[in-house]
């Protein structure tokens, strides 16, 4: 029997408001946790998986470089993008239209407690969906993410991840680029890694995707790598 995750897809959404319900649910599941541990009375603990995409904005890791994003307030602006330090892991990245992003909000207690294999998972989670388009990827050592070419000169990142971890419950998760406009990247040092380009599903294949089939083929491959079962 697998751990119970709701599942919600939703939609376009302003990253604040992302972050807001992100932070509302978070403090729910720890709310769960922490009464079990006091109470001899058992809630029975859940889970939730979001998807979304968000409008331009630029999000800066707390162990980031300010200096790593390349426009000022002004700049901001003319491009109707948005920019917010946040409490994940990593460095700077780009979020905007035609790209998913994963926000699993997990009691880890009830999975595994192991970060290291955590972020493992949420790449193979891509890596999967990825080879269904004969897309091959893989990892590259010491760098999070899922990559294409890895090891080579021509090696780009198609998926980022940073997470944030407290009282082993996850919040943020991964971004996946699909049909992404990926000139807004070049406004940051992606990651603070300035020797890697991205890409997209889109700019590999050579058409736009379908982002309705990606995420259910994202969701299928979560729960069968988190033993998972999604909630009615």
């Amino acid at each position: 029997m697998g751990k119970e995750v709701v599942y919600m897809d939703l939609g376009l959404l302003p990253f604040q408001e992302a972050w807001d319900l992100q932070t509302k649910l978070f403090e729910e599941v720890v709310g769960r946790k922490l009464s079990n541990r006091d109470s001899q009375k058992y809630q029975e603990q859940f889970h939730y998986l979001l998807f979304c995409e968000h409008p331009h904005v630029y999000t800066l890791g707390r162990n980031g470089k300010e200096e790593h994003l390349l426009l000022n307030e002004n700049s901001l602006v003319e491009k109707k993008a948005t920019f917010y330090k946040i409490n994940r892991g990593g460095d700077i990245t780009y979020h905007g239209y035609g790209q998913i992003m994963c926000y699993p909000i997990l009691d880890m207690d009830e999975f595994f407690t192991d970060i290291g294999r955590y972020i493992r998972f949420l790449e193979e989670v891509v890596i999967r969906m990825l080879a269904e388009h004969n897309i091959i990827s893989e990892r590259i050592k010491g760098l999070s993410g899922v990559w294409l070419d890895a090891g080579t000169k021509k090696s780009r990142k198609i998926c980022a991840i940073g997470v944030h971890l407290s009282r082993w419950t996850t919040m943020h998760g991964f971004s996946l680029n699909v049909n992404t406009d990926l000139t807004y990247f070049e406004n940051i040092i992606p990651c603070g890694i300035k020797n890697k380009s991205v890409t997209s599903m889109a700019q590999e294949l050579g058409y736009k995707i379908d982002i309705s089939v990606i995420k259910r083929q994202l969701k299928h491959h979560f729960a069968d790598l988190f033993e998972a079962k999604y909630k009615d």
